[in-house]
């Protein structure tokens, strides 16, 4: 069993043999590698008895503070981490914070959007914010946040974020390429030190600008930059909690497979690591719209980017998956250089291709389809005619593909990512019908919005966290 002491983080782009590697206070705050690459825990510490399937019943809370403590270790103090967890859980409308919801006897929907924000990344950000506040405290010191949204992380960040006197927030989303109500959760939140910033061009654009503040460190140590999308580990770590908790609640003898809409492949990653925390998975299935690159791997065992293509689901609208560097360094056995390699290629040629085995192994753990926008919408009409329930775009895909790809007998979790309100034209395209909105979510349509416009330069977007940064 592996001890809280003795788990340390190794950057993605290292090479063995490794020094100690950083505890978690430092790996929280530092977000991305020095050299670029990705942290990831060693080793990766086995599920406590008292958290696995068949124990006794826990809150999620509860359950949270007690995965999340070995990954934590000596940073936070245990009695902190259950208070801090529980803050912030209790910020979610529904007393299971992540309820399931059958479809049939065999296909259920883990509903993860009753946060704040009413989307699934509200599960990790409410933690990791209240992690942040207390590591700047202990330090006295305070940080930047910059992150790069498709749709449903920047608005999450930023509620988690606002009016904490330790931290700013810059978030860089493309564009016209959220929803409405996705750009108006960001740019009517009033709060002095969250900024909403709209990029001209898309998410993968936005993602590779935050990167380039990372990467210039005289600036990154100026800025005290930190960073909340799920290149930072304790995203993942927090969601890992999910996967065991929807094993324990279904309390069925067979292994749970989970089918997860994804696009920058941190919401699969979770369940990868859980499974590798010794959690009895059966298959993850990464279900992709028409931005397949993920569903393409798997099939192919070929990393090919094309053109991004705008879709109902546009918070799966990606061709750079950052979170796949992590899955990666594991198929290369732990060779940093190697790992660096493949993705240095791809990032020049647009492609990249496994070697055999890495191809089997990934096929061994992971499976893939995708749902265009008719199908999408075919879903989701046809969810609201069995059952009366709406779905949101993302959450179709994940069904359509559970739906299409699941096996006789074997029991299916699908992930539901996101409010069904939060995509009121296109639930209302495929039935008929809008969803009744949550107030807090209505309540932003009526306010004014306050958003900064940047081209797709660097050096502007700098300026602009250098002129907003407090202190």
């Amino acid at each position: 069993m592996t001890r809280v002491s003795d788990i340390r983080y190794v950057s993605t782009r290292s090479m063995p043999p490794r020094s100690e590697g950083l505890t978690f206070d430092d790996v929280l705050l530092a977000g991305l590698a020095p050299d670029g690459g990705l942290f990831v825990p060693e080793p990766v510490p086995e599920l406590a008895e008292h958290t696995g399937v068949g124990a006794g019943e826990l809150t999620y809370a509860e359950l949270a503070a007690a995965i999340m403590a070995p990954y934590v270790g000596g940073a936070v103090d245990y009695d902190d981490l259950v208070e801090l967890v529980a803050e912030a859980y209790a910020t979610f409308d529904h007393p299971d914070v992540c309820p399931l919801v059958a479809l049939d006897d065999d296909h259920w929907l883990l509903e993860l959007f009753h946060g704040p924000t009413f989307a699934f990344k509200d599960i990790a950000l409410q933690v990791v914010a209240r992690l942040f506040d207390h590591e700047l405290e202990r330090r006295d010191d305070r940080a930047m946040i910059v992150a790069a949204t498709s749709g449903d992380t920047g608005s999450a960040a930023m509620e988690a974020v606002a009016d904490r006197d330790r931290l700013d927030i810059v978030v860089l989303h493309p564009a016209g390429r959220t929803s409405e109500i996705q750009r108006r959760q960001m740019t009517t939140l009033e709060a002095p030190n969250v900024h909403a910033v709209a990029v001209d061009g898309t998410f993968d654009d936005c993602q590779d600008l935050v990167k380039a503040m990372f990467a210039d460190e005289p600036f990154r140590a100026e800025m005290r930059l930190a960073a909340v999308n799920s290149i930072n580990w304790a995203r993942v770590a927090a969601q890992i909690v999910y996967y065991v908790w929807a094993t324990r609640r279904l309390a069925d003898d067979r292994p749970v497979t989970f089918c997860v809409p994804t696009g920058n492949f941190g919401n699969v990653l979770a369940g990868h690591y859980a499974r590798r925390m010794g959690l009895p998975v059966g298959r993850l299935m990464i279900a992709s719209n028409t931005n397949d690159i993920l569903t393409r791997l798997i099939e192919t065992g070929e990393l090919a980017a094309h053109d991004v293509t705008p879709t109902l689901s546009p918070s799966m609208d990606i061709q750079i998956s950052s979170n796949l560097e992590r899955l990666l360094f594991e198929l290369f056995e732990g060779d940093g250089k190697a790992t660096a390699a493949l993705l240095g290629q791809f990032r020049a040629d647009g492609r990249v291709a496994l070697s055999a085995q890495q191809h089997r192994r990934i096929r061994a753990e992971f499976a893939g389809d995708r749902l265009d926008d008719p199908e999408t919408l075919d879903v989701m009409g046809r969810i609201h005619a069995e059952s009366q329930m709406f779905i949101d775009p993302h959450t179709a895909v994940g069904v359509g593909v559970a739906q299409r790809r699941r096996r006789p007998g074997e029991l299916v979790v699908s992930l539901a990512t996101a409010h069904p309100a939060k995509f009121p034209e296109a639930v209302a395209h495929a039935t008929g019908l809008e969803p009744e909105s949550p107030p807090a979510l209505a309540a932003v349509a009526g306010r004014p919005e306050r958003c900064t416009s940047l081209p797709n330069r660097v050096d502007e977007v700098k300026d602009l966290v250098a002129s907003v940064r407090r202190g």
